[in-house]
Order: C-alpha cells, then sequence, then structure tokens
C-alpha cells in the first residue's frame, strides 16, 4: 500500500509539471538576418538585400519593434533606422561597397524584457582586399638576429610526469624550457603516444588570455606527439585562481605591453617561445625528427602563421580566425585586427604603429613557404574579416580556406574536422 501511494503522488507531481503553463520568457526568441546572395559574396557595386526574421520555437513572432545598423564593419553605421515587424519579418535594402571589404547588417530588439541581436556580414570582392600595413625594410634581419640570440641561451628542459593525466595509450607531462632570457620560462603540457616508436608531431599554440592547459590527449592517442604552451612564462597546472588574478591584474591588456618599442613589445617572447617549444620538441627520442605542424585560433591563429614563418622545420599549419592581423587598418577607415590597439586615436604614435608592423601577422603571412589550413567566419568582431583576409590575400604558399560564413569568433565541428583532416593528411596519420 505504501508503495502505491508513492507511485501515485509521483503521477500526481509529474502530471501537474506537464499541465503547468510555459513561461513565454523561457521559450526561444530568435533573431536571424541573411543576405540575398546564398554565399555572402558581393562584387563591387553589387547592392545587397538583408532578409531579418524574428521567431520564437521556429514561429514568425508579429509586431516585434527592431532597430537594426549597416555599415563596414567595426566602423560608424551608415544607417540607422527602428521598425515595427507586423509579420516578423523584414527586407532591407543594404546598399553596396564601392572598395574591397566587408558591410555589416545588425539588428537588435528587446522582447519581454531581454534584449536579443542577430547580425550578418557580407563580403564584397574579398580577394582584393589589400593590407594596410607596411613590411619594414629590416624586417627580417630583425627577426633572423631574435632567433639567433635566442638560441644561445641553454634549453633547460625540464618534464614532471602528470601520472593522474595519463591513460592506457599516452604519457602526460608538464614541461618547461628557458626562453629570451636566463630564467624565463616557456611551460606546456606535453602528450606523448606510449608505444614504442617515432611520431610526428603538433604543436598547438593559445588563443589570447590567462589560463591552464591539459593537452591534447585525443590527438596524440592516434599516434601524434602533442605539446600545448602557455604563452606567460608560468606553470599552467596551477589553480584557476591565480590566472583569474593575473588575467584582471598583472596581465590585464599584456597585449599592448610596451607597444612603443619593438625590442621590448610583449609578443617578442611570445613568438620566439614558439620556436623555443619546437626547439624542445626536438630533443625527444620519440620525434620522428621531420613531420611537425603547428595550430592554434584567434591570438593562436596568428601564432601558427608566425611560428611556420619563423622556423622552417614547420611543415604545415592550420590557423582559425587568425588574430594581430593588419592592425593598422584602423588608420585607413577600416577594421583592424585584435587586439585593435589603433580603434582610439589617443593611444597611436609613431613608435607604436612603427613596432606594430615588426609583429603583424601579415608580414609573417607574406614569407610562408608551407602548405596551411585556413578558417574563419564573417560574423567575427574580434578577428574582423577585412584583417584575416589582408593576410590570407597575401599568402603565396599552398592554402586551403573553409568559410564558415554565419560564424563569429568561434567554429563548427565542421572545421575542426577539417583542419584535423588536413593535419593528419599532412603528418601521414590516419
Amino acid at each position: 500500500m505504501k508503495k502505491l501511494i508513492q507511485k501515485t503522488l509521483l503521477v500526481s507531481i509529474l502530471m501537474m509539471y506537464f499541465l503547468m503553463p510555459i513561461n513565454a520568457s523561457e521559450t526561444p526568441i530568435k533573431i536571424t538576418v541573411t543576405a540575398d546572395h546564398e554565399d555572402w559574396v558581393y562584387k563591387l557595386n553589387e547592392k545587397v538585400k538583408f532578409n531579418v526574421s524574428v521567431t520564437q520555437n521556429g514561429e514568425l513572432l508579429k509586431n516585434v519593434t527592431i532597430s537594426y545598423e549597416i555599415g563596414p564593419e567595426k566602423m560608424t553605421p551608415v544607417l540607422k533606422e527602428s521598425v515595427n515587424l507586423e509579420t516578423g519579418q523584414l527586407e532591407i535594402e543594404g546598399g553596396t561597397m564601392q572598395v574591397a571589404g566587408f558591410l555589416r547588417c545588425i539588428v537588435k530588439a528587446k522582447i519581454q524584457e531581454k534584449n536579443f541581436e542577430g547580425k550578418a556580414t557580407v563580403a564584397f570582392s574579398p580577394e582584393k582586399i589589400e593590407p594596410t600595413t607596411t613590411m619594414p625594410k629590416d624586417f627580417i634581419q630583425f627577426w633572423d638576429q631574435a632567433k639567433a640570440d635566442n638560441a644561445k641561451i641553454p634549453l633547460d628542459a625540464q618534464m614532471t610526469l602528470l601520472a593522474n593525466k595519463c591513460t592506457d595509450k599516452v604519457n602526460v607531462y608538464e614541461i618547461n624550457v628557458q626562453n629570451c632570457k636566463i630564467g624565463m620560462r616557456v611551460y606546456g603540457i606535453l602528450c606523448v603516444p606510449k608505444a614504442p616508436g617515432k611520431y610526428p608531431a603538433v604543436l598547438e599554440v593559445p588563443g589570447a588570455g590567462v589560463r591552464p592547459y591539459s593537452g591534447f590527449v585525443g590527438m596524440a592517442a592516434k599516434g601524434i606527439i602533442t605539446l600545448q604552451i602557455g604563452i606567460h612564462g608560468i606553470p599552467v597546472t596551477l589553480d584557476s585562481v591565480l590566472y583569474n588574478n593575473l588575467r584582471y591584474g598583472a596581465l590585464d591588456g599584456y597585449q599592448t605591453f610596451n607597444l612603443d618599442n619593438k625590442d621590448e613589445y610583449y609578443f617578442k617572447h611570445v613568438y620566439l617561445g614558439c620556436v623555443r617549444a619546437i626547439d624542445f620538441i626536438n630533443t625527444l627520442p620519440e620525434y620522428d625528427g621531420h613531420k611537425l605542424a603547428v595550430a592554434g585560433g584567434s591570438q593562436g591563429g596568428a601564432l601558427s602563421i608566425v611560428t611556420a614563418a619563423l622556423d622552417k622545420r614547420v611543415i604545415c599549419l592550420s590557423s582559425f580566425y587568425p588574430a594581430l592581423c593588419d592592425v593598422t587598418g584602423y588608420l585607413f577607415g577600416r577594421a583592424g585586427g585584435w587586439p585593435h590597439a589603433f580603434n582610439k586615436p589617443s593611444f597611436v604614435t609613431k613608435d607604436k604603429v612603427e613596432t606594430s608592423k615588426y609583429y603583424d601577422v601579415v608580414n609573417f603571412a607574406k614569407s610562408l613557404t608551407v602548405p596551411g589550413f585556413y578558417t574563419f567566419g564573417f560574423n567575427d568582431e574580434s578577428c574582423p574579416p577585412t584583417s584575416v583576409y589582408s593576410a590570407y590575400n597575401s599568402i603565396k604558399a599552398p592554402k586551403t580556406l573553409l568559410i564558415a560564413k554565419e560564424m563569429a569568433h568561434a567554429s563548427t565541428s565542421e572545421q575542426q574536422n577539417k583542419s584535423n583532416e588536413f593535419l593528419y593528411s599532412q603528418l601521414n596519420v590516419k
């Protein structure tokens, strides 16, 4: 009898739950913005139409007031309006562009006291986008000298087995090596296949920020040595509280530290640290000695291009939405790359602009000689596609491009899978 009562009570509770009215504010509301060309690509002076729909649970939401703005990405809008969508849909005449670049339509609405946004960014002859930055006359000599000076510093490699991270197929280590000067270190997570043999390697370079790392055990299980590095010279296995303190404290804004001095700019030790990581990989007895790739996204997308340009031991690269591309774009009335240092006139000085040229990914892209896989989205505001195309169009080496047009600063499973397929093919891994 007791069990019967309990069962009856449970059924009653479940019935009450399913019969309760659904709170409309908890149902999915979405603003979708598309363009009248399926690939979102237009020729110069060709007009674009943006199509807007506001839906709830997949059904058009009627009588919604939206505001929209249209203009070159990251720039002041050339068109701003508010309108009521009686049917939940709207077609907007978006205009055109006379110069190669990207035009963005951003739509916003406040519905049920919540803010919603959708956007579409269309390309106008993106293959014609040229960089605004220029290459210093001593660019090659500067980096050749920097690498030569760094090579004189003992590597002093240290490895610590992380027993709790190891699997039946992979050994996992925290490693660190010396970089730039005595006492300065590069830390990372090394994953090595356990089975005896010689293996190719992938250097995974990090996106922006300050965080711990756990390595790429899954890739290592396929028969690839992986090394995932940090850039800040601190261990990568500490408590998250420390990284938060550094992110909002001592390392807040690191991306522009000493930007007025090419020899002291923060990214000098970062770029050299990537080469140092390759030095370390070459000391591993398990490494096959000649098949090495570099991969990363955002800041890591930049570092993958830079590293492949600086170090001829790299045979291929994969770069997702690279940062640090054509950062001077803002000085020419268009979007520049992360970290958007020059979008505020008060920050612009001759020394900072000149220093940026030694670190701009565009100038490294020009000297690439190895095959690369490149992928990004048109809606990316962190690494705007105008800036990315400035670098991509500068590459003369073999290149594979995958556009995920609707993506912002993130990637799809297709992008990840295609990148892995490219790397495995280049490294001859099944």
